[in-house]
């Protein structure tokens, strides 16, 4: 697999997808064209989603065409040299997948070696589930259940902070209920300006990530830029069969 799981599009006071150009870039090597699928955009139009990402994807080359444009959208994804999800809400990203059956197609085609792209809520659903979204639910998708191309669950947009005089849960406390619901679980809080590369040899960390679960495995708070984690076959999840 080669995969470019992205926390946030944009950091503070930063131009529309700069800071992780370079990467995808380095992830869309020798790509001319990628299939890009706007529909976690929610307050604006796909148009306008595509619109966007095109114009920084412009800097390297590469054309964006939007799955919402295509009449059959499973036989769009099987002939994508690469596949991008954008960020926007998780719970009308993965209930608009759901509905157009591309869940498995993703899933076949990344696992056979087409690079994939993701940022935010794009992060989200190549877990097993989106339950460590922060997103409010504001659609009511099929199941929780997402394409599953890693093992563990990501939180994107993680954050320490716990404001003087908040008196509701922290992130950390949230992540923690999940994971005492879910004790076979692992999630990735990744936070904003961080990013992970996946592929065939491992998971190479960029910038900053700390992993969960407290009391149900190992946890690890890494605050260098670099990691490198070995990610083994037998955590691939084969949930999706051959359509």
């Amino acid at each position: 697999m080669n995969l470019l799981l992205i926390s946030n599009s944009t950091n503070a006071g930063e131009a529309y997808l700069k800071y992780p150009i370079q990467e995808i870039a380095k992830t869309l090597e020798g790509i001319d064209e990628v299939v890009f699928v706007p529909y976690a955009a929610v307050t604006f139009s796909y148009d306008e989603y595509e619109a966007k990402v095109q114009d920084r994807f412009n800097e390297i080359g590469v054309k964006v065409r939007s799955i919402h444009h295509a009449l059959n959208k499973r036989n769009f994804l099987r002939h994508a040299e690469a596949i991008v999800i954008g960020g926007g809400n998780t719970f009308a990203l993965l209930k608009k997948m759901q509905e157009e059956d591309l869940l498995d197609m993703i899933f076949h085609r990344v696992k056979a070696g087409v690079p994939y792209v993701g940022w935010s809520a794009g992060s989200n659903v190549t877990c097993p589930t989106i339950c460590t979204t922060n997103d409010m639910p504001i659609v009511q998708p099929e199941s929780f259940r997402a394409i599953g191309l890693v093992s563990f669950q990501i939180n994107p947009h993680y954050l320490d902070a716990n404001p003087e005089g908040h008196a509701g849960e922290t992130r950390e406390q949230r992540i923690m209920e999940y994971l005492e619901a879910n004790r076979s679980r692992y999630v990735v809080g990744l936070r904003e300006g961080c990013m992970l590369r996946i592929n065939d040899e491992g998971i190479q960390l960029i910038q900053l990530l700390i992993i969960f679960p407290f009391g149900f495995g190992n946890f690890c708070c890494l605050s260098f830029n670099l990691r490198f984690y070995r990610y083994h076959s037998s955590c691939h999840s084969s949930q999706y069969h051959t359509q």
